[in-house]
């Protein structure tokens, strides 16, 4: 067992590719048509690095009411230490605000049957990459994910023949917007989970000692000295960045040269 740490069926696509000569990465802005017409917007990056086919990647899933801009410098983190960073806007969240009719349409607007799309909205984004890159990035794979974002991640990773080597979850919630994790974390074998709530969020406390009985394999709790929840315990936090980089180090390894 690793060392613990203490502390749509159918859519349409689009992609911009980019390279950053000055930091050497490669960056591509993906868009996902789903089923129902909406758009979900994400963005890959990796580290170019000559010959290189099969990346690590991590996988990042925000809160409720945010988006993938309020990660801190997590993102970078990642991209320094070689790993691939996929950070997706869920519906409603971020760039991913588009219906069939063009119109803009927020979380605070969507029912539940759309946060039930939230899993599928991920398994889309991450098909299209796999199906549509020359290179590999989820034969070694992990998802950072707070909140909604994190059941979004759980339900998703249950749903996928290919599995990720770990999940952190940040504030995490038994029924986020009607998407009740118990019953499917309790089919992900062989996963070890990392959960961090804050040092006042009661809830999530309470949600992560319900949780661990459902692990099917190392459950690690995390009390950050921070009072916010969510991303806001990054920002708050600043000790949580090694935490967490530390943690996916002992499951995923990248190379950048």
């Amino acid at each position: 067992m690793k060392r613990l740490i203490i502390i749509l069926s159918l859519f349409l696509f689009f992609i911009n590719t980019q390279t950053f000569a000055a930091g050497k990465l490669v960056k591509q802005d993906i868009k996902v048509v789903t089923k129902d017409g909406f758009s979900v917007c994400a963005t890959l990056q990796y580290p170019k690095v000559k010959g290189k086919i099969d990346y690590s990647t991590v996988v990042l899933l925000h809160s409720l009411g945010y988006s993938s801009e309020w990660w801190e410098t997590l993102p970078q983190d990642l991209l320094n230490d070689g790993y691939a960073v996929l950070t997706i806007d869920l519906r409603g969240h971020g760039k991913s605000v588009y219906n069939s009719r063009l119109a803009r349409v927020s979380w605070k607007s969507l029912t539940k049957k759309g946060y039930s799309r939230y899993p599928q909205d991920v398994i889309s984004v991450l098909e299209y990459i796999k199906n549509e890159n020359k290179r590999t990035f989820f034969n070694n794979w992990a998802i950072i994910g707070s909140d909604v974002g994190a059941s979004a991640g759980i339900i998703a990773a249950n749903k996928l023949s290919y599995k990720p080597k770990t999940i952190i979850m940040l504030s995490p919630v038994i029924n986020a917007k009607g998407l009740y994790i118990p019953v499917h974390f309790a089919e992900l074998e062989g996963i070890d989970v990392l959960s961090i709530s804050g040092t006042n969020d009661i809830s999530g406390q309470t949600t992560q000692g319900y949780l661990s009985k459902f692990a099917q394999a190392t459950f690690t709790e995390y009390i950050s000295e921070s009072t916010s929840t969510g991303m806001l315990l990054l920002k708050n936090d600043k000790s949580l960045i090694k935490v967490i980089t530390e943690w996916i180090g002992q499951y995923l390894k990248a190379e950048t040269n």
